[in-house]
């Protein structure tokens, strides 16, 4: 493959009359973590959902492993290789884990190896394990964020699209995401991660975009970004 995973190039989405992003550009390496950070209401989940499908651009192009996908529909996204963990989790609350999990091997290239995936799910996540009979709604905040990552992995994904992994998690669950997180790039994973916790995504990312009402304004390494005196006085009160 030559050029990046995943180039956007010129996005504008629009609800309704009010524009949520304007000519948005970036590209994310293979291997590649990329964290785009922001205040809430800067565009970040509607630039996820415009790259899954959900939400369709009315101007730019999306290009994954150098095939247009702008306008696909979310499934043939999927398909494709994205994978994304939502925010909120969005669990199915009345099934089981083990059911959830199932539902996450839909993908036509996934249900040849759904059996071993699913055994690399369990082993990465052992309390899903334990509990892979139980209603998924009676897990805790965290358990379910893990099922929602572990569904994502059953599509065998190449790139993972994280909106807001930390949000409503207590601290100690936060940084087993962001471990959890660091590990599946370290497998290969490419990672694309939209987070409110800036100094915890920064640390983590190869390199990350500042988006504010709608528009990049600063890009660079993580560590550039979180030694940036507007990233330091914006979102982290230094």
């Amino acid at each position: 493959m030559n050029g990046p995973l995943l180039r956007v190039e010129g996005i504008d989405l629009y609800y309704g009359d009010a524009q949520a992003l304007g000519g948005v550009s970036l590209d994310l390496g293979a291997g590649e973590i990329v964290a785009i950070v922001g205040a809430n209401g800067a565009g970040k989940s509607s630039l996820i959902r415009a790259i899954h499908g959900i939400e369709k651009p009315a101007a730019g192009r999306i290009l994954f492993d150098g095939t247009d996908i702008t306008g696909w529909p979310s499934y043939r996204v999927c398909e494709a290789g994205v994978g994304h963990v939502a925010e909120g989790r969005q669990v199915f609350p009345n099934l089981t884990v083990l059911e959830n999990l199932e539902m996450g091997a839909t993908p036509k290239h996934a249900r040849p190896a759904e059996r071993t995936t699913l055994d690399r799910v369990l082993t990465m996540f052992p309390r899903l394990s334990e509990r892979r009979r139980q209603p998924a709604g009676t897990l805790s905040g965290g358990e379910q964020q893990m099922l929602a990552i572990g569904r994502c992995l059953m599509s065998q994904p190449r790139l993972i699209m994280f909106d807001e992994p930390s949000l409503g998690l207590a601290p100690a669950i936060v940084q087993e995401v962001f471990r959890i997180i660091r590990r599946l790039n370290e497998e290969g994973l490419a990672i694309l991660l939209v987070e409110q916790n800036v100094t915890a995504s920064l640390k983590i990312a190869h390199r990350g975009y500042v988006l504010e009402n709608g528009r990049i304004e600063l890009s660079g390494s993580g560590s550039e970004l979180l030694a940036n005196d507007r990233v330091r006085q914006a979102y982290l009160g230094l």
